[in-house]
């Protein structure tokens, strides 16, 4: 029987990092040696979560947690902290699975760039879900034929970055195939430009903060005529996430450097 990977989570007693570390735990392939969770530090994470089936202690902090060595970290934990724990896991000799959203390009410039100096992976996943995966891809391919779409950032009111690591996925993807025409040039426009959105990777993205939304995502395509609306909206349970993330995990050590979105390791 091979060995099995060793996985680190920080953020294990969040909403998704939860549902990942009882997700780990049912795994045969995959052993959870660590947690970060600030809050429940000292204690057994199976203790904290009710799950028997988990046995190991959960730390304040990812340098803590990676002193017990482990093959891959996860990060699910703040925007504030995420860069930080990335770099940690990093040079503690592992591959990492960012599930974090809030993180800039030059930050992961950065993490690319140490990532490529100890030969580690880090994929950094806007949403492990595979409805927005799809949603991305299908995307693409609109951005192909239309020239006019831009992005709805959808959350619930408490979330803090913005856009949310989707969104910024997105923007990027549909960045790099070409820049979204705009009927009036922003310099153009009468009121105030933040009316406008902002601008990523040549795409506007407009982020919405309300009760009522968990996370979604919507590109909306415009032309003479017709418009079409591609739109993933997650509901109130992380269940969905946790198989994108266990294939990130298992999969991540085949890549090199940082790598954006679910899809660079999913085959067809």
């Amino acid at each position: 029987m091979a060995e099995r990977l060793r996985v680190i989570v920080a953020g294990a007693t969040g909403w998704a990092g939860s549902a990942l570390a009882r997700g780990i735990a049912r795994s045969d392939d995959l052993h959870l040696t660590g947690a970060v969770a600030r809050a429940s530090a000292g204690r057994n994470l199976g203790e904290v979560l009710n799950e028997p089936k988990i046995d190991c202690p959960v730390h304040a902090t990812a340098a803590e947690a990676l002193r017990g060595g482990a093959d891959v970290f996860v990060e699910y934990t703040k925007p504030d902290a995420a860069k930080a724990n990335i770099l940690a896991a990093l040079n503690a000799g592992c591959h990492v699975v960012v599930g974090t959203s809030g993180l800039a390009d030059a930050d992961y410039a950065e993490i690319d760039h140490l990532a490529r100096e100890r030969s580690r992976a880090v994929l950094a996943c806007g949403n492990f879900a595979i409805t927005a995966v799809l949603a991305m891809r299908f995307a693409e391919t609109a951005a192909r034929f239309l020239d006019h779409f831009e992005i709805i950032d959808t959350a619930h009111e408490t979330k803090v970055d913005a856009p949310s690591g989707t969104a910024r996925e997105l923007a990027a993807r549909l960045g790099r195939i070409k820049a979204a025409t705009l009927g009036v040039p922003l310099e153009q426009v009468r009121g105030p430009r933040e009316a406008r959105g902002a601008t990523l990777n040549g795409v506007q993205v407009h982020s919405v903060r309300t009760p009522g939304f968990v996370i979604g995502v919507e590109a909306i395509f415009g032309a003479h005529g017709q418009r079409l609306h591609i739109r993933h909206e997650s509901g109130e349970s992380a269940e969905p996430y946790v198989g994108g993330a266990l294939l990130a995990i298992r999969r991540v050590h085949t890549l090199s450097g940082v790598r954006r979105g679910l899809d660079t390791v999913m085959t067809e």
